[in-house]
């Protein structure tokens, strides 16, 4: 490629040295085959200064240093600092505005080491994110800054990202005018534990390309990476090599300090740093925990304003699943399982044959039975209906009855289907997995034992009972509800990709699948989350009947399809909108 690269530092007098050390390291890696301009915006930075990094110029190498005085006396006053940030912090908001030109570039905190290619780094497909970054590491190994960023801003822990590199998409900043939205933003919430990126977190969110931490490993509690895999260092908060004898990987900058005539007055920047200004360091660690602390408890935080009367749980799950679907884990739960043991063969009674499994049933359907006469009084499960309830009715023998997975209840909305069908000479059993059969509590767990339900497990034994059980459940005229999407998206409207077991089993024991898809559509009350409460339709279609003349394997790809179809043309009926998906068309047809 050659495209030149664009980089970017920020800096004044006390830190620059430490710009020309990073810029060193990231010299010394590069693909020689490739063009760099470097820019460094500072405010003021002295000519002796400027004069040192002529040196480290060359024919692929421009270095650059821009003036952004004329931002900061226009934005600067609204710019909050504390310890030992400054507003130079702040300049990486400028990039895209002020190079017109710029489809995008990088950029680098000077309190660095790059040990990798920086051109890798810069060739990502951004796509349509307005940054390539790393996750911070404070935020996810660290419960106080978790929390707070969770409490605060509504942002997963994992998914908060450390500003000190970024690749920014610079079209993207000015067609999307990032850099309004950061000043806008600056005027109604004052963010004040790491600053601008929070603010870029927030302005950011859901439009990240997540890069390996390799690209920004943090000297900072547990290394993300390997060491023999870091592409750059970065020396966090307090862990800085010039100040702290005991540095971790303080070997790898002072390489490079090595190369640099900086080296002199940095190692006398060590020597001079007294003890008290080392403790004076740690102390600002403690106050920031305690500042995060105290953020996170405010009523008026950032998250509150922008979404009254909201559960935070709810929001980070509704961003989790425009994130999954947006990377096509269409397969993968957006909400934590409860923790699992491994179900022991010999311990599920799947077919409810002893007396005592039979009891247990009628026990837990009884008190089911209360709890959802409970739900609809209160107005918490809502049935508008059963289109195509015929369907169930008239079935002449056992089925697959499958069903899209939304929300604990839906299992309810599926049983009261079944009553609806008039099947009772029947049984309906539902498959669940093994950590709800194995780990809920109290009522729940009374229901998820015994109300015919078939644990999933990790078992190859109990697997091997499962899909014997279920067979004869089967054959014997039952009902199995299967969920074949195999994840719970909350409240997830769209039909998502299918996996093949039930399918199979309906194949190999030459019984219908029965495909069911629950709509919704907001009621006028509110739930206990800020959510509005959903009406439910549970549209039931024809069966599909495997075909005599194909084998399993054919039958099972049949029927899989001709359910994906089916409720695809369902949503597209009901909600008035063709079925359309975030992610990436490529992966989405491999999964179908």
């Amino acid at each position: 490629m050659n495209e030149t690269i664009s980089i970017f530092f920020a800096a004044d007098d006390n830190f620059v040295k430490y710009t020309m050390v990073a810029i060193t390291s990231l010299k010394a890696n590069a693909n020689p085959r490739r063009r760099y301009h470097i820019r460094i915006l500072q405010t003021h930075v002295s000519d002796i200064y400027r004069n040192a990094f002529t040196h480290l110029q060359d024919k692929n190498f421009k270095i650059e240093f821009v003036d952004v005085t004329e931002y900061m006396e226009k934005y600067g006053s609204a710019m909050h600092v504390r310890d030992y940030y400054t507003k130079t912090t702040y300049f990486r908001l400028f990039i895209a505005q002020m190079f017109p030109h710029l489809k995008k570039a990088i950029y680098l905190d000077s309190d660095m080491v790059v040990l990798g290619d920086i051109a890798e780094l810069y060739d990502q497909d951004l796509g349509d994110n307005y940054v390539a970054a790393c996750p911070e590491q404070a935020m996810a190994q660290t419960e106080v800054y978790g929390h707070y960023v969770e409490a605060v801003m509504g942002i997963d822990r994992n998914e908060y990202f450390n500003a000190g590199m970024l690749v920014i998409n610079c079209e993207l900043f000015r067609r999307d005018n990032v850099l309004g939205k950061f000043l806008d933003l600056l005027g109604k919430y004052t963010f004040v534990v790491t600053q601008d990126e929070d603010y870029l977190n927030v302005i950011c969110e859901g439009r990240v390309l997540w890069l390996s931490p390799a690209w920004n490993t943090e000297v900072y509690g547990e290394l993300p990476v390997a060491e023999d895999e870091m592409k750059i260092i970065h020396y966090i908060m307090v862990a800085k090599p010039w100040h702290f004898h005991d540095c971790r990987l303080k070997e790898y900058f002072w390489k490079y300090a090595e190369q640099t005539p900086m080296v002199d007055k940095i190692h006398a920047e060590l020597a001079a740093y007294t003890d008290l200004e080392r403790a004076q360091d740690l102390a600002s660690c403690d106050r920031l925990a305690a500042l995060a602390e105290k953020e996170a408890k405010r009523e008026d935080s950032y998250f509150r304003i922008m979404h009254p009367g909201l559960d935070p749980e709810r929001v980070k799950i509704k961003k989790k699943i425009e994130r999954f679907e947006k990377e096509a884990r269409f397969d993968e739960d957006v909400e934590d399982d409860p923790p699992t043991r491994q179900i022991k063969p010999g311990e599920v009674d799947f077919e409810r044959k002893t007396p005592a499994a039979r009891l247990g049933a009628r026990m837990a359907f009884a008190a089911a039975r209360k709890f959802v006469d409970q739900l609809i009084k209160d107005g918490k499960l809502r049935i508008a209906g059963y289109p195509g309830i015929e369907h169930f009715q008239n079935l002449k023998s056992g089925a697959v009855v499958t069903c899209n997975h939304f929300n604990a209840y839906d299992s309810f909305a599926m049983h009261l289907a079944y009553d609806e069908s008039k099947q009772k000479k029947r049984r309906f059993f539902r498959v669940i997995r093994e950590g709800n059969y194995t780990n809920f509590p109290g009522f729940y767990g009374l229901l998820m034992r015994n109300c015919n339900t078939l644990p999933l497990s990790s078992n190859p034994k109990v697997m091997s009972e499962f899909v014997h059980a279920t067979c004869n459940l089967l054959r014997d005229g039952n009902f199995v509800l299967f969920y074949p999407e195999q994840s719970m998206w909350w409240n997830y409207r769209k039909p998502k990709p299918l996996k093949s077991g039930a399918f199979r089993l309906a194949a190999r024991n030459h019984v219908p699948v029965l495909p069911c898809f629950i709509t919704m559509e907001d009621s006028e009350d509110i739930g206990e989350d800020g959510y509005p409460i959903q009406i439910y339709t549970v549209h039931v279609s024809e069966p599909i009947y495997p075909d005599p003349n194909k084998t399993i394997t054919e039958n099972t790809e049949m029927m899989m399809k001709e359910n994906y179809r089916v409720w695809k043309e369902i949503y597209e009926k009901t909600y008035g909108v063709p079925l359309t998906y975030t992610c990436p068309k490529e992966k989405l047809e491999a999964l179908l």
